[in-house]
């Protein structure tokens, strides 16, 4: 039997997107051919142009049958969406949402990790201390479609936005966190706000506790968010799954990779785990017009994000290399992009992780 015979092959949709995207997502296929060759693991790419620069040549971010285009790709790899001139609530509700929604990625799953070699701004956030997983609900909750403006400009003028949680969308959630836990320390977390949000809240609360009678090798607690975003703060070690609605775990998970040192370095998955419609896998960062075109942007976030993707598609051993790497880069060089205190290139930074590769 040839190598090429035993070479699993997948399908990747690239989704360059705005600003530095076009620039991270090179480095992370760079990474992925140069791990894949060694566990035969092969990958054939297709990209799409959808940006916000489509958008405003074309009037939308992606076309009318762009689901349809990336039904049959076994994953999608997301560098960035956003850019000046193209209001936020147009870029995300063009391209992002309809993917997630569309394809029941339910489930966004944010690692997050204190490095050795990366400084948190905490104190108490010490490398190999800091290793928790924020499970934020997907495709509800606060970020629903219901609701609408009334008596625009006039005096009276309003804005109604509806929360919309179900028994099916909250259960599927905790059930993955809950086996998430499991699987790791065998602790959970629960974002709430019970005492001021009076019927979804609760409604959570609830199901928390309902689920977790069905995973009793679990130990599991709830913290109202406000309390909950200070004690990422002040004891972030303490943390191993967390899981939170929508817009609590869009918070949450953003400040928590702040603790870790760095938002340039964090990834993101959004799941659908029944594996019914392909996953897509993005950097936390954003679009970041600000450095575009430079060549300094850190590729760490969308390379892990690679690695995510190659975990979820059945190569956990290769997505270790990849993480194995990337904290022998930051533990043991010096090479490190602007926001993380260097000099480095993209380049160069992709170089490097390529050699201890």
């Amino acid at each position: 039997m040839t190598r090429h015979d035993r070479t699993t092959r997948h399908h990747i949709a690239l989704i360059p997107g705005d600003g530095i995207g076009a620039e991270v997502l090179p480095p992370a296929r760079q990474v992925l051919d140069a791990v894949g060759a060694r566990h035969g693991i092969g990958f054939s790419y297709a990209s799409y142009d959808w940006s916000c620069e489509r958008y405003l040549r074309e009037g939308a971010m992606m076309p009318d049958d762009g689901l349809d285009q990336l039904r049959d790709k076994d994953a999608i790899l997301l560098g960035a969406v956003g850019y000046p001139g193209v209001p936020d609530h147009v870029s995300l509700w063009g391209l992002l949402i309809p993917i997630r929604r569309g394809f029941r990625q339910y489930v966004n799953l944010r690692p997050i990790r204190v490095f050795e070699g990366v400084e948190s701004p905490l104190r108490a956030a010490a490398a190999g201390d800091v290793d928790f997983v924020v499970v934020r609900e997907n495709v509800e909750g606060e970020y629903s479609e219901i609701g609408g403006r009334l008596n625009r400009g006039n005096p009276e003028e309003m804005a109604v936005q509806e929360a919309v949680f179900t028994r099916a969308g909250v259960t599927r959630v905790l059930d993955f966190a809950f086996e998430l836990a499991a699987r790791r320390g065998g602790t959970l977390t629960s974002a709430t706000k019970s005492n001021g949000i009076v019927h979804t809240m609760p409604f959570w609360d609830e199901l928390v506790a309902e689920r977790a009678a069905a995973h009793p090798r679990v130990s599991w607690d709830q913290e109202h968010i406000d309390a909950l975003a200070a004690k990422f703060v002040l004891d972030p070690a303490r943390f191993d799954v967390v899981v939170a609605s929508n817009l609590f775990g869009d918070i949450l998970s953003d400040l928590a990779a702040a603790v870790a040192g760095s938002i340039g370095i964090a990834p993101a998955a959004n799941l659908n785990p029944e594996r019914a419609f392909p996953s897509m896998f993005e950097p936390v960062h954003g679009s970041a017009p600000d450095i575009a075109g430079r060549g300094i942007a850190n590729p760490l976030g969308a390379i892990w994000s690679a690695a995510m993707m190659l975990d979820h598609l059945g190569h956990p051993e290769a997505a270790k290399d990849v993480t194995d790497a990337i904290a022998a880069l930051l533990a043991k060089t010096d090479v490190r992009t602007a926001d993380l205190g260097g000099g480095a290139t993209t380049a160069e930074f992709t170089g490097t992780l390529l050699e201890l590769l």
